[in-house]
């Protein structure tokens, strides 16, 4: 199996099945995971900031760097390579309360909350899910058999 690795504000697609797409330490960041069974072709976003209003410039140089241009780009690049949306899988997992004690900034909250506007607004459900809290998460999707797993900071990988 080969593994991708998919950095921050970063995204990668593959209809591989010798792939394994995998990102590393989501904080406050989201990872999401989405997979067509059908055609067999998974993506994976780590997106870090909500709302590219923040950095429009940023925003068109590295569109995997927020929810509203992230999430858009990633399910694009899906269809290109056939995937449709009806068939995609979604898992989520990421949004943790990072650096952050007294919760003044809320960016895993803000995540969370961008992410399902977006998907709420697209009619797209989520399968499975893993945010908040206050640990780290790496995420790793298989393109072979769509399986979604988290290992959180304790080092025990759980499927979504």
């Amino acid at each position: 199996m080969s593994r991708i690795i998919v950095g921050i504000a970063d995204l990668r697609i593959s209809q591989n099945i010798d792939d394994a797409l995998i990102t590393y330490a989501l904080g406050s960041c989201i990872g999401i995971a989405v997979y067509d069974p059908g055609v067999r072709v998974g993506g994976l976003l780590h997106f870090m900031l909500p709302d590219s209003s923040l950095d429009l410039n940023k925003a068109r140089q590295t569109p995997a760097m927020f929810a509203d241009t992230g999430i858009p780009f990633l399910f694009k690049s899906c269809y290109r390579l056939g995937a449709k949306k009806k068939r995609m899988v979604v898992k989520i997992a990421g949004g943790a309360n990072i650096l952050d004690n007294s919760n003044y900034f809320r960016i895993g909250q803000r995540n969370i909350t961008a992410l399902r506007k977006i998907f709420w607004k697209n009619n797209v459900l989520i399968d499975g899910d893993d945010t908040g809290k206050s640990h780290n998460r790496t995420v790793q999707l298989n393109i072979f058999s769509g399986n979604v797993v988290v290992k959180n900071s304790s080092g025990i990988w759980k499927e979504l």
